[in-house]
């Protein structure tokens, strides 16, 4: 298989939990003029335009964050990255995944235009406050991930949007437990390698 992946970008979560499944993968940067480091042609690969894409192991590729963070779980069901299809838990955890998508991703993601006024910009900023203050009262029953003690696919897409929030200047200490978690997530050996082979940190 391979990730098209940007560094630090929202594919970061796929590669994450690809590491923390153990699936082999090549990795292949795409850069902001949609060529890839070995000079494919990005947009044909994906005509959205956008990572992660994945290229599985019969050639197809697959996009979009919650169906490619739901199919590497299902690659490898002992790995526990997400409940089995049927459950209820499952139900509850693509749930929450959607809001990560919706509610959050797409919230911080627009403050990444340079030509976002100061108002919207305070808008958008308010408005992710408030997606993260339900988050932070889950976490305050002293649950360890999202979703309890499991390391999930909603940890590494929740940890990849919210590490975003320095480099934008939002700031988050109003939310301590977020930034516990953060700290909790960002120091499992997987992440650290996945930080350490997109070049966004260096080797320990």
């Amino acid at each position: 298989m391979k990730l098209y992946y940007m560094p630090g970008a929202c594919s970061l979560a796929s590669h994450i939990l690809l590491r923390e499944a153990g699936i082999p993968v090549e990795l292949e940067r795409v850069g902001r003029d949609k060529k890839t480091e070995h000079g494919e042609d990005f947009l044909s690969v994906n005509p959205k335009g956008y990572v992660p894409a994945l290229r599985m192991e019969d050639g197809d590729i697959l996009t979009e964050n919650v169906v490619v963070h739901g199919y590497i779980a299902d690659l490898k069901p002992g790995a526990k990255l997400a409940p089995a299809h049927g459950t209820k838990a499952r139900v509850k955890q693509d749930e929450l995944a959607v809001y990560i998508s919706t509610e959050l991703h797409k919230s911080l993601g627009a403050l990444f235009n340079p030509a976002i006024t100061d108002d919207a910009r305070k808008a958008t900023i308010d408005k992710a406050y408030t997606r993260y203050k339900l988050i932070e009262e889950m976490l305050s029953d002293g649950r360890t991930y999202l979703t309890g003690d499991q390391f999930a696919t909603v940890d590494a897409y929740l940890y990849t949007v919210t590490n975003w929030a320095a480099s934008l200047k939002v700031d988050l200490s109003a939310f301590p437990k977020l930034l516990a978690y953060q700290a909790r997530v960002s120091a499992r050996p997987a992440v650290q390698a996945s930080l350490v082979a997109e070049g966004l940190i260096k080797a320990a």
